[in-house]
């Protein structure tokens, strides 16, 4: 019995170590997005050693995104290299050095190990990005979403490489945040997986993984109580048999609810130890952004009571009062 044991723990010794020899090194990798999440993914993927080719529409955007990594990486050096300045010019050039921009996504992912894509949240979009890209990236590269609220299943569907597709959910601001989850569909394969918890690990943050459900950990529990504190702030408006007009009019003076806005702000940070309270959350992130996210999920479980729309919400996005980008949401800013 114990020479079975001994030959059972040396067997799945053997096959671990096949397998984390089949991993992918993940060298080269390029980012689809020049945004904020894309400029951040590229920021910290160069700064970690990696070759990467940062794409966009045009290079008026390019060149926005990599003033913004220079800065970014200035910020960075002053705290990490406070006592030589020398060491953080340094670090500042060699990490611009692994840095590259393109207008043309499809002549560049042709050596690459890995794509992420940090687009617009549009699954109608995000899958044509994928089908073209899927055509002229090598066997061996793994396509992965940064997505925060679609269904990665759908995205790899779009493509030929189910088995080599994953989500990498990085957070904002990327180079300040320690978390990424990184999303496993059924059709993803260990190898896979295996390789984009790696790829995390090194360009220096903490992975979690998750099935491909909506809004994996953190947004399936965040947004429900972003949208949790709106019905708690406009509950005394929902009246039986009452006709959404009727209903945007009792909106309009903004009667209180259960709670004042302000008081459930204040409640949640310091009651919870919360940074900030849910409605100055829902103003940063964008009342546009929650409610496509909402949507997207009550579209999907429409029983779901925790996906049920806000008609607070929606009227604030009708009116274009999209948070702190426009100037006013739930609060007004100047």
């Amino acid at each position: 019995m114990a020479f079975a044991t001994r030959h059972f723990v040396r067997a799945a010794s053997s096959d671990a170590a096949t397998a984390a020899a089949k991993k992918l090194l993940i060298k080269h990798v390029t980012i689809i997005g020049g945004g904020l999440m894309g400029a951040g993914i590229a920021q910290v993927a160069a700064a970690s050693g990696h070759t990467v080719v940062l794409v966009d529409q045009s290079d008026e955007i390019l060149k926005k995104s990599t003033k913004g990594i220079e800065e970014s990486l200035k910020r960075v050096t002053k705290k990490k290299f406070a006592d030589k300045p020398e060491a953080g010019a340094e670090f500042i050039q060699k990490t611009l050095k692994n840095l590259t921009t393109s207008t043309d996504a499809a002549s560049v992912v042709h050596s690459t190990d890995l794509v992420i894509e940090a687009i617009v949240e549009n699954l109608e979009v995000k899958n044509k990005l994928f089908k073209t890209l899927d055509k002229f990236a090598p066997e061996h590269t793994i396509f992965a979403s940064n997505t925060s609220s679609l269904q990665i299943t759908k995205m790899a569907n779009a493509t030929t490489r189910q088995d080599r597709f994953g989500g990498l959910h990085f957070f904002n601001p990327v180079p300040m945040m320690k978390l990424v989850e990184v999303i496993k569909t059924p059709m993803t394969s260990q190898k896979t997986f295996e390789s984009l918890v790696d790829f995390s690990k090194a360009v220096g943050k903490s992975p979690v993984s998750c099935k491909d459900t909506p809004g994996f950990i953190v947004n399936r529990l965040l947004v429900p109580y972003m949208m949790e504190a709106v019905r708690l702030f406009e509950r005394d408006f929902w009246c039986q048999g009452d006709t959404e007009s009727s209903l945007f009019i009792k909106l309009s003076i903004f009667s209180l609810g259960d709670a004042s806005k302000e008081d459930i702000d204040v409640a949640m940070k310091l009651g919870a130890g919360y940074p900030m309270g849910p409605f100055e959350l829902l103003d940063y992130v964008g009342l546009d952004t929650s409610k496509y996210i909402i949507d997207g999920w009550h579209s999907l479980e429409p029983n779901n009571p925790l996906f049920a729309p806000s008609p607070l919400l929606n009227k604030l996005v009708e009116e274009k009062k999209l948070g702190k980008k426009t100037g006013e949401g739930f609060y007004k800013y100047k």
